[in-house]
């Protein structure tokens, strides 16, 4: 039965997620953190988590953690990064949506390298320009509850007032006491993007 159960679950996810037209097909591997003058002009798809953004009179610059992309091409929930980038567009973004925390994948062509400040370490950030971008809907967090017994309570059984897996009366004239226990684990959703931009 829980085999069936998260046999569905796992379906009606991946029929609520899909990849957006604008960001599927071929790129060149370059990631954010091996990124030479060399590379200037090389067609990329990164994604990851905005860090910031800003809008000048030109544009909008996103600074971004990025990070590996799944199947679906978002970005992965996880500790480690590939480096951090700069995603410039053109017109204005609201960074009330375009938020600190919110997931994006875009694609375009390496620009530039810019250098900004880290707190006190001088880092060098790829500049991309970007053709598409998808900003991706906030994960929706569900509770999942997993619930056990203690190992002895269905190892040994309850016999009439003590436990015969522990010798037997009188060697044990007392009850052992039987835990049951649990814990909660969140489960996060993948529901579509929210914002899809095109190239212009």
């Amino acid at each position: 039965m829980r085999l069936f159960i998260i046999t569905i679950v796992t379906l009606t996810l991946s029929a609520c997620t899909t990849i957006p037209e604008e960001i599927q097909g071929t790129f060149q591997d370059v990631s954010p953190a091996r990124v030479e003058p060399g590379v200037f002009g090389a067609d990329v798809r990164w994604g990851g988590v905005i860090l910031s953004s800003r809008n000048s009179g030109d544009g909008t610059c996103f600074e971004v953690l990025s990070r590996s992309l799944d199947k679906y091409l978002r970005p992965e929930m996880e500790d480690s990064t590939l480096g951090r980038f700069i995603a410039c567009k053109p017109g204005f973004h609201d960074p009330l949506v375009f938020t600190k925390g919110r997931e994006i994948t875009v694609t375009g062509s390496i620009s530039a390298i810019e250098t900004r400040k880290v707190d006190d370490f001088d880092y060098r950030y790829p500049v991309l320009a970007i053709d598409d971008l998808v900003l991706w809907q906030k994960r929706k967090v569900v509770m999942r509850y997993r619930g056990y017994s203690d190992p002895y309570y269905g190892a040994w059984g309850w016999r009439g007032g003590y436990w015969g897996g522990w010798g037997g009366y009188p060697y044990y004239r007392h009850p052992f006491p039987a835990y049951h226990s649990g814990y909660a684990e969140p489960v996060a959703t993948l529901p579509d993007p929210a914002i899809v931009e095109p190239r212009e």
